[in-house]
């Protein structure tokens, strides 16, 4: 009976794992339990639409993991991309939906904006500063944004592992921390939440573990995107700059045990992903 397809392909110990970095199909003529690890976008770190503020980090895109029953047959896998920084200004944009099967991870809520609006809901929720609300995260998913209530500096985006920092002061907060998966084969840390941005010089709030992006300032420090297949969010922009980073895209892993196919092949190819 042939290995199932689909991803990248490879082993560690007695798994045989799939690594989906963009989206696809997983592909089995047998029914079987897999292990999955499903990431969606990060949402990106909103900017500034006419007011000397900081703004709040993107929220990480949702981070699901578990065992599910796979039935024969090919059952789609879509990677979630992350939301872009609106270069006007505005609200950050959340992050797209991952999924694997029946299972869907939420993509990250964008980060707020200082005249325009609330940060957005999603996986784990944006970043909000002053008298802006912070996105909520979804259960099981992630967690909420955080909110820096001096006008100044911004909360950062909520993580899988942690809410996004808030406070007070003029220095942009972190973003939540990730989770980490070791479904790969070793550790790695996933869906860490975009650091919130700060007026002029202040200083930016850093990323959280698991690709968070860090924040930005008015000083011409720009904030960075989250990581690519982290779904990391973006961090916040700051003032006329308008330098708030992009989420990160998402990831999906499948594993399960080899020896479910004592007599399955497969090519060279295929363990490479081609």
């Amino acid at each position: 009976m042939a290995l199932p397809t689909g991803g990248t392909i490879t082993t560690s110990g007695s798994y045989t794992i799939h690594t989906f970095t963009s989206s696809g199909t997983f592909t089995t003529d047998k029914a079987i339990d897999v292990d999955y690890l499903v990431v969606a976008g990060g949402g990106s770190g909103g900017n500034y639409s006419g007011s000397s503020r900081g703004v709040g980090g993107g929220g990480a895109g949702g981070m699901r993991t578990g065992t599910l029953s796979i039935t024969i047959g090919g059952k789609t896998v879509t990677v979630g991309a992350g939301g872009i920084a609106p270069a006007g200004g505005g609200i950050g944009l959340n992050g797209a939906n991952s999924v694997f099967d029946s299972i869907t991870s939420t993509g990250g809520g964008g980060g707020d904006s200082d005249t325009v609006g609330n940060a957005s809901a999603g996986g784990s929720g944006g970043g909000a500063c002053d008298t802006r609300s912070v996105g909520a995260g979804t259960g099981g998913q992630g967690n909420n944004g955080g909110k820096n209530t001096d006008f100044g500096g911004a909360g950062g985006g909520g993580g899988a592992g942690a809410v996004g920092s808030g406070g007070t002061g003029y220095s942009g907060k972190s973003g939540g921390a990730g989770s980490a998966s070791s479904i790969s084969g070793s550790s790695v840390n996933y869906a860490g939440g975009g650091g919130g941005g700060s007026y002029a010089g202040g200083g930016v709030g850093a990323g959280g573990t698991g690709g968070g992006g860090n924040g930005g300032n008015g000083a011409g420090t720009p904030g960075t995107s989250g990581g690519t297949n982290t779904g990391g969010g973006g961090g916040g922009g700051a003032d006329s700059t308008r330098n708030a980073g992009n989420g990160g895209l998402g990831i999906v892993i499948v594993r399960y045990l080899t020896s479910l196919f004592p007599s399955g092949t497969t090519s060279t190819m295929l363990m490479m992903g081609v």
